[in-house]
């Protein structure tokens, strides 16, 4: 089941997840949580769906429909954030995938802090598996600095990991896809520290919904039957694959094509 908000362009949210699971032969079950109005150029708006709404949508298909895993995305409010930690705290034994989308989230600084701890307090304790970049490590871990003068007293991403695997989180694969350099290299973190280090060719970016792709893949990898450490690496490959595809449909970044290994099939048989 894929929380998250809808993205008519398909680059993050809701479309993305289904794209990505559809592709890796699941059947996604997708509630929107909050409507991002945006184009391939950047978000214009974001409108949360009132909860109420969605968690009916959310029990009454888990009434009826197993689920093997859970991918959460952007949820447009702290009130969803609260109302989706209640849902998902009846299901302990299914696995919990966290996207953080927190740059896709509220523009108001407060509203971010805000949403950012939420997380943090009410979703890290239930999370299998978190995706985040350095960036939203330290966010969700409360060490932003708020100015440059306050730089040198913000955690190291390694730091702030450790910090969020003690709030509850069991693994944090942390990506390199903003940093730079020849390589892109992720981290898989868990209690006794780095379990696994991936490093892939860096593609000439930049990209839109690689992050998304990331975790909803990993999600995927983990409703059929993975192990977390089995569950990253199959992720990367797919991502990196579908980064090496990528097609830019709008004005902005080009976004991942996670339909590739069709497109290959076609190929061959012409």
């Amino acid at each position: 089941m894929c929380l998250s908000a809808g993205d008519a362009t398909g680059a993050g949210g809701l479309q993305s997840d289904i794209l990505t699971l559809g592709s890796m032969g699941c059947h996604p079950l997708g509630v929107m949580t909050a409507v991002c109005v945006r184009d391939t150029r950047g978000v214009e708006d974001l409108f949360a769906l009132d909860p109420d709404a969605f968690v009916v949508q959310a029990r009454v298909v888990l009434e009826d429909i197993p689920v093997r895993a859970f991918k959460l995305g952007m949820c447009g409010g702290v009130e969803n954030v609260a109302a989706i930690a209640e849902i998902l705290a009846d299901y302990p034994d299914v696995p919990l995938v966290l996207e953080p989308a927190l740059a896709s989230g509220p523009s108001d600084e407060a509203e971010a802090e805000d949403m950012a701890a939420a997380l943090a307090e009410l979703i890290l304790p239930q999370v299998t598996l978190l995706v985040a970049d350095t960036h939203e490590v330290l966010r969700l871990a409360g060490a932003l600095a708020d100015d440059e003068d306050d730089a040198e007293a913000a955690l190291a991403p390694e730091e702030a990991v450790g910090s969020l695997l003690d709030l509850g989180a069991e693994f944090v694969l942390l990506t390199g896809l903003g940093d730079h350099g020849p390589q892109v290299l992720n981290r898989l973190f868990g209690a006794g520290g780095v379990v696994r280090s991936d490093a892939w060719e860096r593609l000439a970016g930049p990209f839109l919904g690689a992050g998304a792709t990331l975790s909803a893949a990993a999600a995927g990898a983990l409703a059929h039957g993975m192990s977390v450490p089995e569950a990253a690496r199959e992720a990367q490959e797919f991502t990196w694959q579908a980064l090496a595809a990528a097609f830019r449909p709008g004005m902005g970044p080009a976004m991942p094509d996670r339909l590739f290994w069709a497109r290959e099939r076609v190929g061959d048989e012409t």
